[in-house]
């Protein structure tokens, strides 16, 4: 008879979705949108002030075929960042986020061929890469070159990806329900 820790074990494993799996809850979905919206609105940058974080800014720039750059953080001229935006210079306003955003808030993502985060490339795939703060990570399956533990690898990886989702999600709602 199984114990009662043991099927419980079990269970949790079997809830836990693969590396791959758990790609097309986030932010696979989610990239692939976002880079339709742009270009059906014909756009190849957007940005806008973070709703839930006063203070704080999403922008980001696409690159057909080739990568979403996503950057997210606090930014110390909000007047200029509004005059930006007020002016549709998302490209500007991206530029500025990406220079100017306070280092400890910013989140800077470089997802390869706009798929949305893959926790270790396929075939000849590049690697996606993550900055958030002052720590950057480069998503190869290398988590003995980056002399840190799979399951940090994974947590790292976790945590980004559900960041990511949320800049994904705030840029997608409002090129939804905008003019722009």
């Amino acid at each position: 008879m199984v114990s009662r820790f043991g099927l419980v074990a079990v269970l949790a494993l079997s809830l836990v979705p693969s590396g791959a799996h758990a790609q097309d809850v986030k932010t696979s979905d989610l990239a692939k949108q976002l880079a339709q919206l742009l270009d059906s609105k014909k756009l190849d940058a957007f940005a806008l002030p973070d709703a839930q974080n006063p203070g704080t800014y999403v922008a980001a720039l696409y690159i057909p075929g080739t990568q979403l750059l996503v950057v997210s953080g606090k930014y110390t001229a909000p007047a200029l960042m509004t005059d930006l935006l007020t002016k549709k210079d998302y490209r500007a306003a991206y530029s500025e986020l990406v220079s100017a955003a306070v280092p400890d808030s910013k989140l800077f993502v470089m997802d390869t061929y706009a798929d949305g985060l893959m926790l270790k490339p396929s075939g000849s795939n590049a690697p996606d890469t993550v900055g958030a703060g002052a720590k950057s990570t480069t998503f190869d399956g290398e988590w003995k070159k980056a002399k840190i533990s799979e399951a940090e690898y994974a947590k790292t990886f976790a945590d980004n990806d559900a960041a990511y989702a949320r800049a994904l999600q705030s840029l997608i709602a409002h090129l939804k329900t905008s003019g722009t």
